[in-house]
């Protein structure tokens, strides 16, 4: 799968450690229009860092909910905080085959449309779909869709997902996401 450049991560000075830098747009756009169609919003009165939002059945929120100390699924509606002067902290969840890469692109479309207020966009993980290498059509949708989101995340096949075991040792790309999530989202990991 395409990856964004290198030096996408910077040393931060008060931990002495690396975190993500945007690669992509950190906040929404002028002049994008937002989709006909797109995820619901529901107004969430509880605090996630961050919440996981599927952008499509299947995506894989629930498992890295599981995964993710303090962090929680959004069942597939943007988690709208009842104060929008307190923003809750997103991270898009998708599959990488064709119906979950279009799916993300209508969501990042709605969020970059700046239709969905109190909703800081972290990132996207995109979730293996299969074992293997993508094929060059989903690679090139992939990469696209990346652009449109601040950061992404790539996550392996994990068989023991699939079976709904934890995954030992943990993969490599996971203990990253939760390195860069305590980085990047003040007070987790704390």
């Amino acid at each position: 799968m395409g990856r964004h450049p290198e030096g996408t991560r910077a040393r931060s000075t008060a931990a002495g450690d690396y975190f993500p830098l945007p690669t992509g747009p950190a906040t929404p756009q002028r002049g994008v229009r937002a989709p006909a169609e797109g995820l619901a919003a529901r107004e969430r009165h509880e605090r996630a860092a961050p919440w996981w939002l599927g952008t499509h059945g299947g995506s894989g929120e629930t498992t890295l909910a599981g995964a993710v100390a303090g962090s929680a699924a959004a069942g597939h509606a943007w988690p709208v905080p009842p104060d929008l002067s307190r923003p809750q902290d997103v991270v898009l969840v998708a599959r990488t085959h064709l119906t979950g890469l279009r799916a993300t692109q209508l969501a990042a479309t709605q969020w970059a449309s700046g239709s969905v207020p109190g909703v800081t966009l972290v990132g996207l993980v995109l979730l293996a779909d299969a074992p293997g290498r993508l094929p060059r059509a989903l690679r090139e949708l992939a990469d696209l869709v990346s652009g449109g989101v601040p950061r992404v995340w790539h996550l392996p096949w994990v068989e023991a997902w699939r079976l709904g075991d934890e995954p030992r040792p943990v993969p490599r790309e996971l203990t990253r996401l939760i390195h860069d999530l305590d980085s990047l989202l003040p007070g987790r990991g704390v």
